[in-house]
């Protein structure tokens, strides 16, 4: 039996939910014309409105409380509610505003939505592609295992790298302390470093040991060995974080964007309401 996704979850009960959303919003809009036109504040756009802003508290309690859990169909339930709610909510509120907007606190909401949104979107993407890929990158591997096999081939390589010549072992020496992993937001979610000590050491590494004294050669061929598993070790680790760091990132945006976009709704409202 084929497993369920965030996009059939509940035999596409969400999608469902959306397409009626959609389809009674628009024909609303296209049957019924307000005598002023279509703007907020006719009689169709609070209706619109009304929906919409409990859509946005539905979506945002629903996703608090779907978080609680950690079984996987509950993670499933609110990222496909979200999907599917979420496009539904950018159409209401368009065809609430009427297609008017301005440089005032209602289209502030109106923008913040649509980056809640988008934000939204990415995370749902994150969480669809990156655990797959992070347990193809580890196996059966974890990150603390991997980062002591790094410590140990680095051990190993500066004791081989000690009887070589000068050039090798400096080239050696940098490349175990000059290589940075996750050092920093911008390079855990780019996954690699510029210029990377280790990369340079082993491509230097394959040019040096051409002209080796041939009681040099078997230790030499160990070492590159060394540095070319630690170069893929590094790489991996890496990817890892990189993995991590945007399953996480999208938050930075969604969750303060939602905030604000809860403030600017309210805000709208009260105006709305009190003072238009």
């Amino acid at each position: 039996m084929q497993r369920s996704n965030i996009f059939d979850y509940k035999h596409y009960f969400f999608f469902k939910i959306a397409v009626v959303v959609i389809l009674l919003a628009f024909i609303a809009y296209l049957a019924f014309e307000p005598p002023l036109g279509h703007y907020g504040g006719s009689w169709l756009g609070y209706i619109l409105g009304i929906i919409s802003a409990l859509l946005v508290f539905w979506m945002t309690w629903y996703g608090i409380r779907k978080r609680r859990y950690r079984g996987s169909g509950a993670t499933q339930g609110w990222l496909s509610a979200h999907i599917y709610l979420g496009t539904a909510l950018t159409v209401l509120v368009t065809l609430h505003s009427g297609f008017n907007f301005g440089i005032n606190i209602h289209t502030l909401a109106y923008g913040l939505l649509l980056i809640v949104v988008i934000s939204g979107f990415f995370g749902n993407y994150t969480y669809m592609i990156y655990p797959r890929q992070m347990t193809e990158n580890m196996g059966e591997d974890n990150l603390d295992g991997l980062l002591l096999r790094i410590a140990d081939a680095d051990k190993l390589a500066r004791q081989i790298a000690l009887i070589m010549p000068d050039d090798i072992n400096n080239t050696v020496s940098r490349a175990c302390s000059e290589t940075a992993i996750g050092n920093g937001l911008l390079e855990q979610l780019r996954g690699y470093q510029p210029n990377c000590p280790t990369a340079n050491a082993v491509a230097q590494l394959t040019l040096m040991g051409k002209d080796l004294p041939s009681d040099q050669r078997k230790p030499y061929r160990e070492l590159y060995s060394i540095m070319v598993r630690r170069l893929s070790l590094v790489k991996r680790v890496r990817q890892d974080l990189m993995y991590r760091a945007r399953l996480g990132f999208w938050l930075y945006f969604h969750v303060p964007f939602t905030i604000a976009l809860l403030v600017a709704m309210m805000t709208h409202i009260i105006a709305v309401f009190f003072y238009w």
